[in-house]
């Protein structure tokens, strides 16, 4: 396996729910639509990588959270700071 460089990147618990979603969406996109598509070349060890990944995004999320008192946008990974969740489960943005 090829030793990756690390990197460091400083985003807010916004942009970083945004871009886990984004990734989240692309990595659904890449298994269950793409392969569907002529000419389609699968990458599992690609798509192993992209869901370790947001699994490790997901995490930081949420550490990130309680670290700041925010909540977790877990259920769906849309809600933005905008937004509100009423008790029956609908997000309406403010």
């Amino acid at each position: 396996m090829q030793r990756m460089k690390h990197m460091k990147l400083e985003l807010t618990l916004e942009e970083l729910t945004l871009l886990t979603s984004l990734a989240s969406d692309q990595l659904f996109r890449r298994e269950f639509i793409d392969p569907k598509m002529p000419g389609y070349r699968a990458d599992p060890a690609e798509l192993q990588l992209g869901k370790a990944l947001v699994g490790r995004l997901r995490l930081m999320i949420v550490q990130a959270s309680r670290d700041t008192g925010a909540s977790p946008a877990a259920d769906t990974g849309r809600v933005s700071g905008n937004a509100s969740k009423r008790s029956h489960g609908i997000t309406d943005a403010l």
